[in-house]
């Protein structure tokens, strides 16, 4: 990854401007922006500035004008030089459109609040951003293998499948302890469930990295990122980041709840406390910090899944926070498209899952059992016409819709009777094949009916 080129120091470039030109560009109306986006110098030099203005000039236009927005942080770099952010129109548009989508209603045909269809879509965001947070650090099994590896319970058999498990375990944790206050011995915990089983030095997981040995690399090129702080100022920062986690909405400067929750992110990517784990770890802190503020449907989403597709703008976020005076802006605007991305993913995703049952739903239309089919079996069939090859078992049934075993195997063997499923023995449990006609049968069973 090519490094970001740091922007000229405003005191610079006020060193060489004729004092004419200076007053000029200070009456001159102000932007944070330029062509309406947050842009670092590394890519504005690139632009063809206002006329009468060099670059340079222009740039500090802009950084003036950030500067009268910015809001320091209590929040420091490993220098001990505080971080700031601002709040310029394309973060307060997406923040209105996460505060209204997010922590309020959604509106569609199948509304993910539906009692019925609730623990389903959980269950499946829990399985896709367990495993794509792991794959985002290398976790390198197939998205099939590892979804049927949690939903049928089985045990993790190599280092990525352990690495999706503890993911999966912790993302579930986070729903209990999702109203506690941050701590460093909760962070340690989360850290120790995230890594079990999968670091080199089995002790290091739940522990702060003890070595300043641990630097951020581009894993494509070995190039060096960045270098976190000492290890010996951990344990200060990890307790100054948990009193930010847990502030009030009084204190100053004001920091909007998911700004914060954001800026948690942030931070532990920045400090990178552990010596492996720690992206995974302040992707689940992040989701702790919304699911506190009541943004509830945080919990349907998978932001590792928007950040998968594009990686280095993820880095980048970072890098041009760090290479322009510790401006979060970047990273915060980043991290705004990306939960909003995830947002209309969701809505695409349930569009697409309403339109596969009523499909089914057709199919079943007239049969004779066809009121008796309850929404977790309608899934099921649904799921069997897409995926021929599925195997289901009481266990993945059960773990799909968060029911009790009972209520799962009466599910599938009501369906293996009327020969929908094919049952089958295998050692001690039944497992559940897809006949390769199903669609047929299913209209066999309506057609008996008329």
């Amino acid at each position: 990854m090519r490094l970001p080129t740091p922007p000229p120091a405003p005191e610079n470039i006020l060193a060489q401007v004729d004092p004419g030109m200076l007053l000029t560009l200070l009456a001159a109306p102000r932007s944070p922006l330029c062509e309406g986006r947050y842009l670092h110098w590394d890519v504005l030099r690139h632009r063809t500035p206002p006329a009468g203005l060099s670059h340079e000039l222009w740039w500090l236009g802009i950084k003036l004008a950030r500067t009268a927005l910015a809001q320091v942080l209590p929040l420091v770099d490993r220098d001990g030089e505080a971080f700031q952010f601002a709040m310029p129109e394309p973060a307060l548009r997406a923040l209105h459109f996460i505060d209204r989508d997010a922590a309020g209603q959604i509106l569609m045909d199948a509304p993910v609040a539906s009692p019925q269809d609730r623990d389903r879509y959980l269950v499946s965001s829990l399985i896709e951003e367990s495993i794509t947070s792991s794959q985002l650090e290398g976790a390198s099994t197939t998205r099939r293998v590892a979804e049927d590896m949690l939903r049928a319970g089985r045990r993790p058999q190599t280092p990525s499948e352990r690495m999706i498990f503890n993911n999966y375990q912790a993302m579930q944790h986070i729903r209990v302890i999702g109203q506690e206050p941050l701590s460093p011995p909760l962070i340690l915990q989360l850290h120790q469930r995230l890594t079990a089983g999968t670091l080199d030095d089995p002790a290091d997981a739940g522990r702060l990295r003890q070595t300043d040995d641990v630097h951020v690399v581009d894993p494509l090129d070995g190039k060096l990122l960045h270098i976190p702080p000492a290890a010996a100022s951990l344990p200060e920062r990890m307790q100054r980041l948990c009193d930010f986690a847990n502030g009030k909405e009084s204190d100053s400067p004001y920091v909007h709840p998911v700004v914060r929750a954001i800026l948690l992110h942030f931070m532990l990517g920045y400090d990178h406390p552990f010596v492996d784990g720690n992206g995974r770890t302040a992707r689940a802190l992040f989701y702790w910090a919304m699911a506190r503020q009541g943004y509830w449907l945080m919990a349907y989403l998978s932001i590792s899944n928007v950040l998968r597709r594009a990686p280095g703008q993820y880095a980048r976020a970072y890098l041009h926070t760090e290479t322009d005076g510790n401006d979060t802006t970047y990273f915060l605007l980043h991290q705004l498209d990306v939960i909003n991305q995830a947002i209309d993913a969701l809505h695409g995703y349930l569009k697409e899952k309403t339109r596969e049952t009523r499909a089914t739903e057709r199919l079943l239309e007239g049969a004779p059992s066809h009121g008796l089919f309850n929404h977790r079996q309608i899934a099921l069939l649904t799921h069997a016409l897409k995926y021929a090859d599925a195997r289901y078992t009481v266990e993945s049934h059960r773990a799909s819709h968060a029911v009790a075993y009972a209520t799962a195997r009466a599910d599938l063997l009501q369906l293996a009777e009327l020969g929908l499923l094919q049952q089958q023995s295998q050692g001690k449990r039944f497992v559940f094949l897809v006949p390769g006609d199903l669609s047929e049968r299913m209209n066999q069973l309506s057609a008996a009916a008329t």
